[in-house]
């Protein structure tokens, strides 16, 4: 209390002086730190007198007036307070007005100053909710069956059928106990409808989903012949739909219309689409009358593309022109809703809206319209080429009436792709003279259009093996669209076949840089790389494309050959079996993968591979050669016997074939079946030796007269062999004589040219001719001599090259190159 002040005494002259002053002594923040202030509230003096007029007469009840300091002795009251100002323990308190915060007049006697009612303790837990009752065990069970709802959509919502349905079902029982819960307790007046609908409903959308539409519909019965039901007779609608993917048309048109009764006009959307569905039942059904009805009455209430197309379909399907003419025209005059692509473009001088829209180009608002208009613009295509043929004497004269419909239309860049496709037509129908002059037509349109047609021109051209025109035009394409990736790719095709490879990787190189996605392009550089022998380069673009490709067979065949190339045989076979998966009836997989297996030396899994490529072609002599010498080295030479049989079938004029089969019938102890053979054989093939001389040893053997003939005719035929090497040699020898005394001079080089002309021609004669009474495709002694050493030993087999692989190998790359070189 030291900052209070008293008024001097002398002072009189205003004694309210200072009243409107604020002084912080008063604030009530700082009440609780006011000595006296706490011991007046403490004591009796802090309670106030009644208002009430003790003493008549007066006002106040003859009570003195207090002057700004009091009086010097303080007046008792009825409450016992002392005046305000007076003094108390030596200090002057003023009279205020200010009533300090939390002080009430209806405070005990002695009760402490509590602004806060802190003195009360903390508030009293709140009352805990008891379970026990019937309403909130009911609660409860409801908040379990809508969690099961949510759980069986969100299932759905992630493909998981199954969990789905089980959800849904549990959902359904946990309704009914809550159902008989109400009943008990006699609350069964607020059973709650929208809850069992929720869980009917569920339910049979989940059966349908899980193909169990018997119990679907049973379930849609339940819902809709329940009459508490609101609008439960939409739900026919999904009963319909039910019975067409049963393909019970006659049913699914009964629900629709019965559906179409119970929707109201007020809602327009729902009842276009029931019609539609109704068109749709009618196409399936045949009824292409009743279809047209539906789809005519669509297309004039609200017209749409999909309506459109297959009011086209029916007209089509009953063959009336007219009427497809004048359903193209509304087809193409049907809204889009999409906005102009202008919109889009961004002003260069406001960067505010430049952000906006950068921000709508890409969005999903964007994306639709997008794909509303490629939607648009691919049922249009497919009607033109539908009705093309049929609506003119010849399908040239129909795209051209097509063309001109479609350039007055909202589709005016149609035009254009629709005169490709009408050269893509001639092509189907084989006329290349007329796709060639059709496609030329764009060469001086626009850059697009002529990019595109060049690109096709220059494929036809590479078709045709006509490589010079082939680049021709693949120059046009990339100089009218350099970033055109087919225009890039038909450019390193041709100098791929003029094995130009560095090139040709460049420009596929560039189409890749245009277009990561293209796929032809990563397949013909990965050919290049193998042509050119950086086989790791090679092995890293086949394994990005089988990264995009999963289950291309060319691209995994290629992967296992750059294996093999590498000399990783058991990568290779991985790949090979992984093929396999893909392609299981493939031969010549199979028949790979037993030459793998038989040079690693397992012999049981090349006979599996062999076995299975010989059942699914057994013309492959490769297979049929490899699969007789197996049973031969396995003691099993009757079984080889069909093998060879079959290679004789092949190879008709080869004789080893034959000359194995004999070899198989000696080996088995079966000698008559085997000189039976031979002499078979000999009847062909008079001057084989081999023949002659088996013969001779078999007829040794069994003792028989034939064997001095076949001995005479053995000396013969080997007499006339030795004769005609004897030439061959001459011949040779000539030709290197008369070329080295060509080297000498001029005019004696050109007259010994001459005879080394006719010697080069007389051993060429000798080499390539068969002899006397020998057949035209016989085989020569020095074939013999090389796969036919012993008809009993291993080494039948006559292994294959390195030679040999690589040509394969190519052979194969040739083939896929000719494919995949090529863009659609």
């Amino acid at each position: 209390m030291e900052n209070v002040h008293l008024v001097p005494e002398e002072e009189e002259d205003d004694l309210y002086t200072g009243y409107n002053d604020y002084n912080p002594t008063f604030d009530s923040e700082d009440l609780h730190n006011d000595v006296a202030f706490q011991q007046a509230v403490r004591t009796s003096h802090g309670r106030r007198p009644p208002m009430t007029a003790k003493y008549p007469g007066t006002a106040i009840g003859g009570r003195p007036i207090g002057t700004a300091y009091g009086s010097r002795v303080p007046i008792g009251t009825a409450m016992g307070r002392p005046m305000t100002g007076a003094v108390q323990d030596g200090a002057a308190r003023p009279m205020t007005a200010v009533r300090a915060a939390g002080y009430s007049s209806s405070i005990a006697r002695g009760s402490a100053f509590d602004p806060l009612g802190q003195a009360k303790g903390p508030a009293p837990p709140l009352e805990t909710k008891n379970e026990d009752t019937p309403e909130e065990k009911i609660k409860i069970l409801e908040k379990k069956v809508n969690d099961l709802i949510e759980d069986s959509c969100l299932a759905h919502a992630r493909g998981d059928l199954q969990v789905s349905l089980e959800k849904a079902k549990e959902a359904g029982r946990k309704e009914r106990a809550l159902v008989r819960q109400r009943e008990q307790t006699g609350t069964a007046d607020h059973i709650n409808l929208d809850l069992t609908y929720s869980v009917l409903f569920n339910l049979a959308n989940q059966y349908a989903n899980n193909d169990m539409y018997t119990e679907a519909l049973n379930t849609y019965q339940v819902i809709v012949k329940n009459k508490m039901f609101n609008n439960a007779g939409r739900l026919k609608v999904n009963m319909a739909n039910i019975y067409f993917k049963q393909k019970n048309y006659t049913k699914a048109i009964k629900f629709y219309r019965m559906a179409l009764d119970q929707i109201s006009n007020a809602h327009n959307a729902m009842r276009i689409k029931i019609m539609q569905n109704i068109g749709v039942v009618f196409i399936h059904m045949g009824q292409y009358s009743d279809a047209i009805t539906s789809f005519e009455y669509i297309m004039t209430e609200s017209p749409n593309i999909k309506t459109g197309f297959n009011l086209i379909l029916c007209y089509y399907a009953i063959g009336d022109r007219e009427r497809m003419k004048k359903a193209f025209q509304k087809l193409i005059c049907v809204p889009l809703g999409v906005d102009d692509d202008d919109k889009y473009i961004p002003p260069n001088d406001d960067p505010h809206a430049n952000m906006v829209i950068e921000a709508i180009k890409n969005d999903k608002l964007h994306q639709m319209e997008r794909e509303r208009k490629a939607l648009a613009e691919k049922y249009i295509m497919t009607s033109a080429k539908l009705i093309a043929p049929a609506i003119e004497m010849s399908f040239a004269a129909g795209f051209d009436w097509c063309v001109d419909m479609v350039k007055g239309s909202q589709y005016v860049e149609l035009a254009n792709d629709l005169e490709i496709n009408k050269a893509i037509t001639y092509l189907r129908q084989r006329d290349f003279k007329q796709a060639v002059e059709t496609l030329k037509m764009f060469e001086k349109k626009d850059s697009r259009v002529k990019s595109a047609a060049a690109t096709n021109l220059s494929f036809l051209y590479f078709l045709e093996k006509d490589f010079d025109q082939a680049d021709r035009y693949a120059e046009l394409a990339m100089s009218a669209d350099r970033y055109n990736p087919a225009a890039l790719i038909n450019k390193g095709n041709t100098l791929f076949v003029k094995e130009d490879y560095e090139k040709a990787a460049e420009f596929y190189k560039e189409s890749l840089r245009n277009d990561s996605s293209c796929t032809e392009a990563l397949y013909n550089l990965g050919l290049t790389y193998k042509r050119l022998g950086r086989l790791e380069e090679a092995l890293d673009c086949f394994l990005k494309l089988h990264a995009i490709l999963r289950n291309s067979a060319q691209v995994m065949y290629q992967l296992a050959n750059l294996y093999e190339m590498l000399e990783d045989p058991h990568q290779a076979i991985e790949w090979l079996m992984q093929l396999t998966s893909v392609t299981p009836t493939d031969a010549q997989v199979l028949a790979k993968l037993g030459d793998l297996y038989d040079n690693e030396g397992d012999k049981s899994q090349a006979f599996q591979y062999y076995y299975e490529s010989y059942r699914y072609f057994p013309s492959n002599i490769s297979v049929i050669e490899w699969l007789g010498a197996y049973y031969i080295d396995t003691q099993f030479c009757e079984k080889a016997i069909q093998y060879f049989e079959r290679a004789t079938l092949i190879q008709p004029t080869q004789v080893k074939w034959q000359l194995m089969v004999a070899s198989c019938y000696r080996r088995s102890g079966n000698y008559q079946k085997a000189l039976e053979t031979y002499k078979e054989i000999h009847r062909k093939f008079p001057e084989n030796v081999e023949c002659l001389r088996f013969l001779v040893r078999l007829c040794t053997d069994m003792g028989l007269k034939e064997v001095q003939d076949y001995a005479t005719k053995l000396k013969k035929v080997e007499k006339m062999k030795e004769i005609r090497e004897q030439r061959v040699r001459s011949g040779r020898d000539s030709s290197a004589r008369s070329r080295r005394e060509g080297s000498a001079g001029s005019d004696s080089g050109q007259s010994n040219h001459g005879t080394s002309a006719k010697s080069e021609r007389l051993s060429v004669k000798l080499k390539t001719l068969p002899g006397s009474n020998e057949p035209y495709e016989a085989s020569t002694q020095q074939e013999i001599d090389a796969s036919y050493v012993d008809p009993l030993g291993p080494q039948t087999q006559r292994p294959k090259t390195a030679a040999r692989k690589r040509n394969e190998e190519d052979e194969f790359a040739d083939e896929e190159l000719g494919d995949d070189l090529l863009p659609e």
